[in-house]
């Protein structure tokens, strides 16, 4: 048996090890450059914050908001790629004593996911410097990094896919042509999606090969797995809208009276249902691998399971 013949996605692997290389960067050195963030400026664009469908703020509010979800927003990316790393970690070794130029790539994967949680953290840090105190994100990523591995390979893989192509949409769509963010805010974005743009190749590439040594109630249970997923994601994003509307009632400068908070609550929930979950599951990309693996009635079931978080 030759090589083709036996790992006949080399090359395909060999090509996310090329663009791996030919974007790598460091965090300090191309990311941060010395600088801090701005509170001038926005962060989240509108297209993600959904902020110029909201009536009743002023300006400076309006900006304020797009920094508290720009600051969820991260810690989110933060939390999930928790989970991402240990999978990947865990993809490379099935690929140990098999093709090598695989293993490579989801040795690269994993390196990279791990830079990311890193970046993630030093700017919390950094937004937690310059914004007011009291804002909260409480959601131990090791603790969901452990509930999202408990569920099968298939759904876990295909929530991955789901996120990195949310990734791209996010930043290609709203945050590279928004002038109005803060500069810092947007070169991390930038440089965390041109990992994500390889990853993304890995994900399909990876999702294929499991699914077809799977039998028809294994792909069910990845299913109800990923239907799960989307559900446990849309608990987190409840408690934290519900907590960044708090933060943001605390600290706008102003009385929000009861009604008002609640709204706030709401939106940040709509806007935060539309980032992590209706972006991916709209995604062209995501849609049409997801028809290539289930049938008829198993993909009603997911778009069902979505369309009640419209």
């Amino acid at each position: 048996m030759n090589a083709v013949t036996q790992f006949p996605h080399t090359e395909k692997y060999a090509r996310c090890i090329q663009l791996s290389k030919n974007v790598r960067w460091e965090i300090d050195a191309d990311v941060i450059r010395g600088r801090s963030f701005d509170t001038a400026k926005k962060y989240l664009p509108d297209g993600l914050s959904l902020l110029g469908d909201m009536d009743g703020l002023t300006d400076a509010e309006r900006r304020f908001a797009s920094q508290v979800q720009g600051r969820t927003y991260a810690n989110i990316f933060g939390m999930v790629e928790r989970y991402i790393t240990a999978k990947m970690v865990e993809i490379g070794a099935e690929h140990s004593l098999g093709d090598q130029t695989a293993l490579e790539a989801m040795l690269r994967f994993s390196q990279e996911e791990l830079k990311h949680q890193d970046l993630f953290r030093r700017i919390e840090a950094m937004m937690a410097a310059v914004m007011p105190a009291g804002y909260r994100f409480d959601i131990d990523p090791s603790a969901v990094a452990a509930a999202v591995l408990g569920k099968s390979h298939w759904a876990v893989l295909l929530l991955t896919l789901h996120i990195e192509l949310f990734v791209q949409k996010h930043y290609r769509e709203s945050i590279e042509p928004d002038a109005e963010l803060s500069e810092l805010f947007k070169d991390v974005f930038l440089y965390h999606w041109k990992d994500e743009c390889q990853h993304v190749l890995l994900d399909e590439l990876e999702m294929k090969r499991h699914d077809a040594t799977l039998s028809l109630e294994e792909r069910e249970r990845g299913v109800d797995d990923f239907i799960d997923l989307v559900a446990a994601v849309d608990g987190i994003l409840q408690l934290q809208a519900k907590a960044d509307a708090t933060y943001f009632a605390t600290q706008c400068g102003r009385k929000l009276a009861g009604a008002e908070v609640d709204a706030m609550a709401k939106h940040f929930l709509a806007a935060y249902r539309w980032q992590y979950i209706l972006s991916g599951a709209d995604h062209p990309r995501f849609r049409s691998m997801l028809g290539s693996l289930v049938n008829a009635d198993q993909g009603k079931r997911i778009a069902a399971a979505v369309a009640g978080l419209r």
